[in-house]
C-alpha cells in the first residue's frame, strides 16, 4: 500500500521506515479494539500521505532552476578600464611612471627614486601631482559612457 502512495520504490521505503518508527512509539496505546494488521495498516497509510503532502507543500515554494543563467556584461567596469587606459596615455611620460610603479605596482618612493634616477621627493611630487590631473580627467564621467569616444580624439 505505501509503494503505490509514494510511486517510487525508494520513497516507499522512507515511508514504511517512518511508518514502523511511528508504530512502535504508539505501541504503548494500541488499544486492541481491531486487529493489529489493521493498525499497524492504518498508521502506515497515514505515514505515507502526510509525507507525500510535506513533499508537495515543499515542491510548491521551490522555484525551478534554469539550466543556463544569463548573466547581463558590466559594462561599467569595461567603460571606467577604457577611460582610465585614455587618461594614463594623457598623462606625462614621469607622472605615469610614477602613477603605475607606486599605486599599480606597490613600489615605495625610495624604489621609485632608484629606478627612475630622481629623489623620493619628485616621486611623491609627481604621484601628487599625477591623482590631481587623473581626478581631473575623470571627473563626471563615472556614468556618461559616450564620453569615452571623446576622450580618445
Amino acid at each position: 500500500m505505501v509503494r503505490r502512495i509514494a510511486g517510487d520504490d525508494d520513497l516507499a521505503k522512507d515511508y514504511a521506515q517512518e511508518a514502523w518508527i511511528r508504530a512502535i512509539r504508539a505501541l504503548p496505546s494500541f488499544r486492541g479494539d481491531a486487529r493489529f494488521s489493521t493498525w499497524l495498516h492504518r498508521i502506515a497509510v497515514n505515514a505515507a500521505l502526510q509525507a507525500v503532502r510535506k513533499e508537495k507543500t515543499r515542491k510548491k515554494r521551490e522555484a525551478p532552476l534554469p539550466e543556463v543563467v544569463a548573466v547581463p556584461p558590466d559594462m561599467g567596469d569595461t567603460l571606467m578600464a577604457r577611460k582610465l587606459e585614455v587618461a594614463m596615455a594623457n598623462l606625462p611620460d614621469g607622472m605615469r611612471k610614477v602613477l603605475i610603479l607606486h599605486d599599480v605596482e606597490g613600489y615605495t618612493h625610495e624604489e621609485i627614486g632608484k629606478a627612475l634616477g630622481v629623489t623620493s621627493g619628485t616621486s611623491k611630487s609627481q604621484l601628487f601631482k599625477a591623482r590631481a590631473k587623473m581626478r581631473l580627467m575623470l571627473k563626471g564621467h563615472e556614468k556618461r559612457p559616450e564620453e569615452v569616444e571623446a576622450w580618445s580624439v
